[in-house]
């Protein structure tokens, strides 16, 4: 790993584009308790599924593997109780990456 904690070739998020992320409330065709909530980039998407029978806020990368894509092993998949303690802190966190980001 370089010094920086990333792997040669991992992609930066703030180099994929500055459009804004696309919001599709849609049911994926092939599992009907996922929900794509929004695609952050073209390989990163944020979805709210059903697994082993509890609700998580699944925010992961995907690849494409014979014309489809598949989730990857890059993500996290929050519980209820983590999303929520995330969305209480959302003020913080944006105001630490305001804070970091007025140098650029």
């Amino acid at each position: 790993m370089s010094a920086s904690g990333k792997r040669k070739g991992d992609e930066d998020d703030v180099s994929e584009g500055d459009a804004p992320p696309s919001k599709t409330f849609k049911k994926d065709s092939d599992d009907t308790d996922e929900i794509v909530v929004c695609e952050l980039s073209k390989n990163r998407r944020v979805m709210v599924r059903n697994w082993q029978g509890k609700i998580v806020v699944d925010i992961r990368e995907f690849y494409v593997k014979d014309g489809k894509q598949m989730p990857g092993k890059k993500g996290i998949s929050l519980s209820l109780d983590q999303w929520n303690v995330l969305l209480n802190h959302v003020e913080e966190i944006d105001k630490a990456v305001n804070e970091n980001s007025s140098g650029d």
